[in-house]
């Protein structure tokens, strides 16, 4: 199945300056990529339905049990700076009060 590519239009969307041989290599390249998609899609079944992994997949969940956390003055401790128990970090976002 051949592929007709505007090799020129494709490297223009993607802003490439392209040499010739660039574009002869790459025109057949893509051509290739193209027609092997179009063999992908021949094998797809109606009867197959759609799916994202090959395999069957199912959430696992773990029981949410409360533990014990580090107190709070040792999470604290390496903290460059703190303020009011927490850590004090950089304003990033200019807002009014």
């Amino acid at each position: 199945m051949a592929v007709e590519i505007d090799i020129d239009h494709v490297a223009r969307l993607a802003r490439l300056a392209l040499t010739d041989e660039e574009k002869t290599q790459l025109r057949s390249q893509l051509a290739l990529i193209l027609e092997h998609a179009a063999k992908v899609s021949e094998v797809a079944a109606d009867d197959v339905p759609p799916t994202a992994y090959a395999i069957p997949r199912a959430n696992v969940y773990r029981e949410d049990t409360p533990e014990p956390s580090i107190p709070q003055a040792e999470a604290l401790a390496n903290a460059p700076e703190r303020e009011d128990g927490r850590f004090k970090v950089p304003r990033i976002v200019e807002a009014d009060r």
